[in-house]
């Protein structure tokens, strides 16, 4: 990319708050936390990569999904399936009826690996399918809905749905996918025990890495002329379609593109975190993952990770110190940014902050003393 087409892709507002934010992702954090509360940050941080497609779909789109954790689900155990099959060795698992298999397949009385998890043998295979399993099954719903013209809440409902078929699905083939207690146990990549103190760290900042790498991308969608015609399909999806354009080719784009950053996060979250279970498939995460986007705001994509990391911080605080009231506590922030904030953190900024600070740098500025000619010509 040439260095114009780089300031065009980001100004140099939008320079510095990516510099802020790498300042904190990689610097401030690192250096004021302990691993634990850094692998939390870290975890938090996974869920940010759906906020992000999240943006796009629903901010630009107005394509408002409630099923994006299936996308984070279905990342996550591609990359569960290729930890737990290389933590059931045959030696690992020699004291079992198969040795082997998973021991959730051994519980089950399975003799033998499905076909379906043999070819998760293969890292490349792993990492490939992280991206293409959770796209082809966006792509499916989104031509079985787009192409009909279903949106609005209607797909938001469908979605929803969604969310809690593949939930039930998982958890009633136990044998297959381990059930309610999903894929535990997970220890090594490749021969590296990523539960270390020094491969959690490793992991943070190869998680910092793709973040940013999927805010660069949806920083050039935003400001192609895809980004454009996506507002302009939010605001009149009919003059769009009567100006010559396919819109469901450009909806089923969009949400295939947030489903594979969904699916980045989830293969993340369960290298960091050593386990993925249906618990983050379902309706309730996928709505939370909404709420992320609304309070850090909808239209921004740097407000979406810091929603993330604002929600997540406060849904530790809450459950740490009020176990019983976190559910309320997080329900209230969302009433509160929907009916005070609509455009979320991003809007509270643009509105109230800014301008003030704009104000105030110009003030700087008008007090200077001006340079006289000797200073200007050196």
């Amino acid at each position: 990319m040439s260095h114009s087409g780089f300031r065009s892709l980001l100004p140099q507002q939008d320079m510095v708050y990516f510099a802020i934010l790498a300042a904190l992702i990689f610097v401030v954090f690192p250096l004021s936390m302990d691993i634990f509360r850094l692998n939390l940050v870290g975890k938090y941080l996974t869920y940010a990569f759906v906020a992000l497609g999240l943006v796009l779909c629903w901010g630009y789109g107005g394509i408002l999904s409630l099923g994006q954790g299936v996308f984070f689900g279905l990342g996550g155990y591609c990359m569960a399936m290729f930890l737990k099959l290389e933590a059931s060795d045959p030696e690992a698992t020699k004291i079992q009826s198969t040795p082997g298999i998973p021991d959730f397949m051994d519980w089950n009385q399975l003799t033998e690996l499905p076909w379906f998890w043999e070819p998760f043998h293969s890292l490349g295979f792993s990492l490939l399918a992280v991206i293409i399993v959770p796209s082809i099954f966006a792509y499916i719903i989104g031509v079985a809905m787009f192409k009909r013209r279903v949106g609005g809440v209607y797909f938001a409902i469908i979605t929803q749905a969604f969310a809690a078929i593949l939930t039930i699905l998982i958890i009633g083939q136990q044998g297959y996918t381990g059930g309610v207690n999903g894929i535990t146990d997970l220890r090594t990549l490749k021969g590296w025990d990523i539960r270390s103190d020094e491969a959690k760290y490793i992991l943070y900042f190869v998680n910092g890495l793709l973040l940013f790498a999927c805010l660069f991308i949806a920083q050039y969608v935003r400001k192609s002329k895809l980004g454009r015609l996506l507002v302009a399909m939010r605001e009149r999806e009919d003059r769009v379609r009567f100006s010559g354009y396919d819109v469901a080719n450009f909806k089923i784009f969009v949400f295939c593109l947030g489903a594979a950053f969904a699916a980045i996060g989830g293969a993340m979250f369960t290298l960091q975190v050593g386990f993925m279970s249906p618990s983050f498939v379902g309706i309730v995460p996928s709505i939370e993952m909404v709420i992320f986007c609304a309070v850090g705001g909808r239209m921004s994509l740097m407000g979406a990770v810091y929603g993330t990391l604002l929600v997540n911080w406060a849904k530790t605080t809450f459950s740490e110190s009020f176990p019983e009231l976190w559910l309320f506590a997080m329900g209230g922030l969302f009433i509160a940014v929907v009916l005070a904030f609509p455009n979320g953190l991003a809007g509270l900024y643009q509105t109230w902050v800014a301008p003030r600070l704009s104000q105030w740098l110009r003030n700087i500025r008008a007090l200077r003393p001006p340079l006289t000619t000797a200073q200007s010509r050196s």
